[in-house]
């Protein structure tokens, strides 16, 4: 049999690898099951043709019975390359599979719980009594055997988020595929790594290894510059001489995703002229027309040709926007169709079942408009419009996506360009500018009117709103009003206490003040120093009558606002000019600012600073910016909060899942005596989201998905929290329950001791 690079016959195109080496996907890689010693299998030389061939409408495969309880054997080395070496040493012991990564690949707190190493090997075998024999084989520097299976999905989660993570590079440069998946012999893995390492080096590369080390498969993504010439130059100088490299162990250039056109070019190198017109005979067979994907593995494009940077934008807000698009390269996380634990992403896709309204299908649309090539009327795109009206906004993909996509920012910014120059939605207007509607009702006096015209069938209508909501009534007394005129607070005991100052948001101002004078109660309990932000300089301690400076006069200017209903309508502008408004009243204090709507901390933190990058004010806002439990954990350490002994229910909103972090939260409760994980995912009315036309159905939906199910399985007593107005809505309409901040819940039982 011939050997790869070589002469090339057909008898020698099994012999690639050595015998037992199963991922020789290259080319027609199942031609040879077409022999007749091999008994002239046809589908199985069909397989892996990349659709130059023909199309599969039907298919009839094999599957492998998976064992009850699998065990997995965690496997510490001093680095990839020893772990490379130890792999084919585990084969003859049976593991169902080897998968292997180096620390580069892993965030801190999962390494912190792997065994001892710089390098891992996950060596999943049939049983507990397995996974110990392959721990006596490994000659590893640490090793565990873990058995219970949630600690098991746990760890896998860590090698399955490498495909993500793999996609940035130390500094936040992007790393891109076309040498995803080489493989060469395991025995040859580890030699192998370490001159694919020395050739990074040598062109100025960098990479991050891992993959199926038990199958010699490496996966990795390579900070290539595709956009300027000098970089197109090196990525063809490289994939030409890594091919080299592949070929000279034996191996494959795809081990298993397929060459497509980014490999095509290059396989001669590894088969030779008499192969390669045989693949072009074998292709001829079944396409004589050349009509089945052009271009790829017969007759191919060049590697560097149809780069898909060439029809994307560059410069200006255009190519920065096409630069964050480009994050998405497909991992399909966001495709789960069941939830469950803490992650939130995509409640869109898993109602609809859509590849369009799941975070890949529409980072794929943005990709194609700004391509300009299928779609083409650039930001009025019907088409992108329609994909993106299902985004709830809810953050999810920015922490649950291995690339951080931000879809939530994006469809801002699609919505600002779309709608541009032009008359938007009623509800971009009544819900979008909620907050100027509810200061004029305010200032003319007329909230109670306005609370009674909202119950009024047909007022959601007419507000451009879904009819079967209900339009949320502005309270008696904006907390505000109610600050002013309530007396001074005694002076903390301690004379260094922290002073904080507390956020008034349009939801908390207007919508819910009891959440706002329950906070003011429990962080003075807690013995700090309270003012409200944007209302001047001084505290809730001062004594006499309120006036300018002790924090309780007369609001000024136009009060504070993060935003967020701007921002979620795609009104940028305004958005931006309310910001800049809201610096100029909050100033620099230095002291740090409580949120108790997350979606407004998540805003303050996040969009603020990059709204606004040029202003030094706002990334110090975004730094001061503090949940309410959070405020308590650091400002108030030594603080015990009233037991109340009794089981919650509730949700974790999905801006604090995927911006703030629960982790405050969760110690504060269970401090407080509340038992019970809250549920995960969205609530589903998601701000503006679920009021709109349209939307009732999947709203609705995604509040079943968990929320609405962890109510209706909660045991009396329970305590239901959500400290999202959103949350408490939309609990209020679909479950009939009242569920509160958690800063109510600690008010009340701080009065049921006195």
């Amino acid at each position: 049999s011939g050997v790869p690079g070589g002469p090339g016959v057909p008898g020698g195109l099994g012999g690639s690898g050595g015998p037992g080496f199963t991922r020789r996907i290259s080319g027609y890689g199942g031609l040879d099951a077409l022999l007749p010693e091999r008994g002239v299998q046809l589908a199985r030389a069909f397989c892996g043709s990349e659709g130059t061939l023909g199309v599969v409408t039907e298919a009839v495969v094999r599957l492998v019975e998976l064992p009850p309880a699998p065990a997995l054997a965690v496997l510490g080395y001093a680095d990839e390359g020893a772990a490379a070496d130890a792999a084919a040493g585990l084969l003859p012991h049976g593991p169902l599979t080897v998968e292997g990564m180096a620390e580069d690949l892993v965030p801190g707190p999962a390494a912190a719980g792997l065994p001892r190493g710089r390098a891992w090997l996950f060596a999943e075998a049939k049983d507990e009594g397995a996974a110990r024999s392959l721990v006596r084989a490994a000659d590893a520097l640490d090793a565990a055997v873990v058995t219970d299976p949630a600690a098991q999905r746990a760890l896998w989660r860590i090698r399955e988020d490498a495909a993500g993570t793999a996609t940035r590079m130390p500094g936040g440069a992007m790393a891109w595929p076309g040498w995803e998946d080489c493989a060469v012999p395991p025995r040859r893995l580890g030699a192998y790594l370490r001159e694919f390492r020395a050739l990074l080096a040598a062109h100025g590369l960098r990479g991050t290894p891992y993959g199926h080390f038990g199958e010699g498969c490496v996966h990795v993504r390579i900070d290539f510059d595709l956009v300027t010439p000098a970089g197109v130059g090196r990525f063809r100088a490289f994939s030409a001489e890594l091919a080299d490299l592949v070929v000279a162990h034996g191996g494959s250039l795809s081990g298993e995703h397929g060459d497509g056109q980014a490999r095509a070019e290059l396989l001669p190198r590894m088969y030779g002229p008499r192969v390669i017109d045989l693949f072009g005979a074998y292709k001829d067979v079944w396409d004589p027309r050349g009509g089945m994907n052009p271009g790829i593995l017969v007759r191919p494009a060049r590697l560097d040709q149809n780069l898909r940077f060439e029809v994307l934008p560059r410069t200006g807000p255009a190519g920065e926007f096409a630069a964050e698009v480009a994050r998405c390269i497909g991992v399909a996380k966001c495709r789960t169709d069941r939830p469950g634990g803490p992650a939130v992403m995509c409640p869109s896709y898993r109602v609809t079942g859509e590849e369009r309204h799941s975070t890949r299908g529409r980072a794929r649309l943005l990709h194609e408009m700004l391509a300009g090539e299928l779609l083409t009327d650039g930001w009025r795109s019907a088409e992108v419009a329609e994909a993106l009206d299902l985004c709830l906004g809810c953050k999810g993909c920015r922490s649950d996506c291995p690339v951080g996509v931000d879809m939530a920012t994006y469809k801002a910014e699609f919505l600002h360009r779309h709608w541009a120059g032009r008359i938007r939605p009623l509800a971009h207007y009544t819900l979008g500018g909620l907050p100027d509607w509810l200061r004029i009702l305010d200032r003319l006096g007329l909230t109670r009117a306005a609370g009674g015209l909202a119950r009024l069938p047909g007022a959601a209508r007419l507000a451009g709103l879904d009819p079967r909501r209900r339009l949320p009534a502005p309270a008696a007394q904006p907390f505000t009003r109610w600050w002013r005129g309530r007396p001074a607070a005694a002076p903390p005991r301690d004379g260094a206490a922290a002073r904080v100052l507390l956020w008034p948001d349009t939801f908390t101002e207007y919508l819910a003040p009891g959440a706002g004078r329950a906070a003011v109660e429990v962080l003075e309990e807690a013995g700090l120093r309270v003012n409200l932000a944007g209302t001047g300089t001084g505290t809730s301690t001062g004594t006499g009558t309120a006036g300018p400076g002790d924090g309780r006069g007369a609001r000024t200017g136009r009060g504070v606002c993060c935003g967020l209903t701007y921002l979620s309508t795609g009104r940028l502008d305004r958005a931006r000019a309310v910001l800049r408004r809201t610096l100029d009243a909050v100033g620099d204090t230095g002291d740090p600012v409580v949120v108790l709507e997350p979606s407004c901390a998540a805003a303050l933190r996040t969009d603020l600073p990059a709204l606004l990058p040029d202003d030094p004010r706002a990334a110090r806002l975004a730094a001061a910016v503090r949940t309410f439990a959070e405020a308590l954990e650091e400002y108030a350490p030594h603080w015990r909060p009233p037991r109340l002994d009794r089981p919650a229910a509730g949700q974790t909103h999905c801006h604090q899942h995927a911006v703030l972090g629960d982790t405050a939260d969760r110690r504060l409760r269970e401090r407080a005596g509340l038992t019970g994980g809250l549920s995960g995912g969205c609530c589903g009315l998601a701000g503006n989201f679920g009021f709109e036309p349209g939307h009732y159905e999947v709203s609705a939906a995604c509040a079943e998905e968990q929320l609405l199910p962890s109510l209706r399985r909660a045991p009396e007593r329970t305590v239901v929290l959500a400290d999202g107005f959103s949350c408490r809505t939309q609990i209020a309409e679909l479950a009939g329950v009242r569920a509160r901040h958690l800063a109510e819940v600690l008010a009340e039982a701080l009065r049921e001791q006195r």
